[in-house]
């Protein structure tokens, strides 16, 4: 590739690309620090493991051992810095053919996915999260649950959230799902009929409301990768990200909105140090692989997030992960009262079982709740169970035969 081809095609870094940077630089400068504790005994560096890595170097010379830790460290970090490159270089666009657009809703779209003429069980309607665009339900060829389900012969729909303007940057939960998401589900069900709706992460905890408001109007309920209970691992950690971003939310009040970069800062605080190791993967790949371009694919989609309406992100921190009023069974959406358990509706709910977002056990509490839930755990990570590669069996076939299970 020449020097004008990569010019063209670079991309922006990894969002927020300071904080990656910066864990990378810590990660990799801390290795001699990290020398020296272990060889003193400082806390943290006790126990079995710590012995055996202590006794591994008593015959080594100590400038020998520093030299050595010190190579491996600026190694990693250089990894790092040209996995960065190679992504930014990577030639790879995202090309599928786009959906009809069928319905708008301020700037939400429905997309339509339906094979024309086949129309097998009731139709689904896949809600994505908030803050991430729908499209890793379409990511690319091969990869897309959205025509996988549609080749399959079950009618399709995907409503796509969009950055919101500046009348939606005042919508709260309940104005949301009253001026978007209802009229996306009545539009659908007079095009094929009452829908499964599918939501995903966020988009779960938004279609559970329209479940409690209207069950009559679904077919099923599906909820893929939702959280419930918001303390059930690290419920310090929760409150003071509530805390932290209490403070923000104040100094944003100008702007109406909770920006993507603040966003992905707050998703990089659960493993602060997995671009550090992303990238240096990446770096190691072959840049022509099935694997390459899956994972450019993702980055693009990662980097290219939705600001949440402040409204929105002031309930989402403080009444989820503050004070986690889902579990408690206070959440309330325009008056009315979340109660997953009152929900009598065929459910499925879908928990990857590495899932570094939504803890296993903070789905598992919904699924528990939900009456007639069917529960699969999926052998995937968050984002995997629905671009990876095992997304095929571990979600895309189980949500497929669920819906076909509710035409019998």
């Amino acid at each position: 590739m020449n020097a004008d081809r990569i010019g063209l095609n670079r991309r922006m870094s990894p969002r927020p690309f300071g904080l990656h940077l910066w864990m990378a630089t810590i990660a990799s400068a801390s290795c001699l620090s990290g020398l020296t504790g272990l060889r003193n005994g400082w806390p943290g560096w006790n126990g079995p493991e710590a012995e055996r890595l202590r006794s591994r170097f008593e015959h080594h010379d100590d400038s020998a051992v520093a030299a050595a830790v010190g190579s491996a460290s600026a190694e990693a970090f250089g990894a790092f810095l040209a996995g960065i490159v190679a992504y930014r270089n990577h030639p790879y666009r995202r090309a599928v053919p786009e959906p009809p657009v069928v319905a708008s809703y301020g700037t939400a779209r429905l997309l339509d996915y339906s094979a024309p003429g086949r129309a097998a069980g009731p139709p689904f309607l896949l809600v994505p999260s908030l803050v991430n665009r729908g499209y890793v339900l379409d990511l690319m060829p091969g990869v897309s649950l959205a025509r996988f389900l549609s080749e399959a012969g079950a009618p399709v729909y995907l409503l796509e959230w969009n950055t919101p303007d500046a009348e939606e940057s005042g919508f709260d939960l309940a104005r949301l799902v009253r001026e978007r998401l209802v009229p996306a589900l009545n539009d659908v069900a007079a095009r094929a009929g009452r829908p499964a709706l599918v939501g995903y992460c966020m988009g779960g905890l938004l279609a559970l409301v329209v479940a409690q408001m209207s069950p009559k109007e679904l077919a099923g309920l599906a909820v893929l990768a939702t959280p419930w209970d918001f303390h059930a691992e690290r419920p310090e950690q929760a409150r003071a990200l509530a805390n932290l971003t209490g403070a923000w939310l104040s100094a944003l009040e100008p702007l109406g909105q909770f920006p993507v970069d603040a966003l992905q800062a707050l998703f990089a605080a659960n493993d602060p140090l997995v671009g550090f190791r992303k990238f240096r993967a990446f770096a190691g790949l072959d840049q022509d692989s099935d694997a390459a371009l899956r994972f450019v694919a993702l980055e693009d989609w990662l980097n290219d997030g939705i600001p949440l309406p402040l409204p929105i992100a002031r309930q989402t921190l403080q009444e989820w992960y503050g004070e986690n009023l889902t579990a408690a069974g206070r959440w309330t959406v325009g008056g009315l009262t979340i109660r997953p358990e009152e929900i009598d509706l065929p459910a499925l709910a879908l928990i990857p079982d590495k899932d570094r977002i939504v803890p296993q056990e903070s789905a598992m509490a919904l699924a528990r709740l939900l009456p007639q839930a069917e529960i699969r755990i999926a052998r995937a990570g968050h984002i995997g169970m629905m671009a990876g590669r095992r997304a095929e069996r571990e979600t895309w076939r189980p949500l497929l035969a669920w819906q076909q299970s509710l035409a019998a």
